[in-house]
């Protein structure tokens, strides 16, 4: 195993594995913190403040180079967080279902050149989805974790007509982007074992 060059401060699986395929071993530290949405906070605001925060409260613990990241699925300017049931699901997927919504995705790492940041906006355009796909996508088990009740890299993508933008990023991380922060904080892509 290659030696860690970053802890992510996150238990996303999918955030680790998007790391592992740009070549940057890391070790996992996740961080608990409270996701509710300030009083009038824009989106933008809100997954960046979020990023940074998960940053933050990693750091500390770490010699490494800490990233936080946050994402959230937005519809009509309304933050969509993780469904908290199945009818909770259906709704989100309902509001979603035949017309375009934006995915926000914020990274945050902390390191020698202290805190750096960015957000990355894209959208998603779904197809119709009817009303027994999104029952049976429910029973699948995949969306109970993720923002907005979908996940673009499983199974919901026959739901997907349309990206204009970062496809990793809708997944939980944009690399290109990411990379960028990673080089000037001095952590090592592509890294030989």
């Amino acid at each position: 195993m290659p030696t860690p060059v970053l802890c992510l401060a996150s238990a996303s699986p999918r955030r680790r594995s998007l790391l592992a395929s740009i070549g940057v071993p890391v070790t996992v530290h996740p961080c608990d913190i409270d996701e509710t949405p300030l009083a009038d906070e824009a989106p933008t605001a809100y997954v960046r403040r979020l990023a940074i925060a998960k940053a933050e409260a990693v750091a500390p613990l770490t010699d490494l180079p800490t990233l936080g990241s946050d994402t959230a699925v937005v519809v009509d300017g309304r933050i969509l967080g993780k469904p908290v049931d199945a009818k909770h699901g259906a709704e989100m997927l309902q509001l979603l279902s035949g017309r375009s919504h934006e995915v926000l995705t914020a990274v945050a790492v902390s390191g020698p050149e202290g805190m750096l940041s960015c957000c990355v906006a894209t959208q998603v355009t779904m197809r119709e989805i009817e009303a027994q796909e999104i029952a049976a996508y429910w029973c699948t088990g995949e969306p109970a974790d993720k923002a907005g009740g979908y996940a673009i890299q499983g199974l919901a993508s026959v739901f997907v007509k349309q990206i204009q933008g970062s496809y990793s990023a809708v997944v939980g991380l944009p690399l290109f982007e990411t990379t960028h922060l990673l080089r000037q904080q001095g952590v090592p892509i592509w890294q030989c074992v």
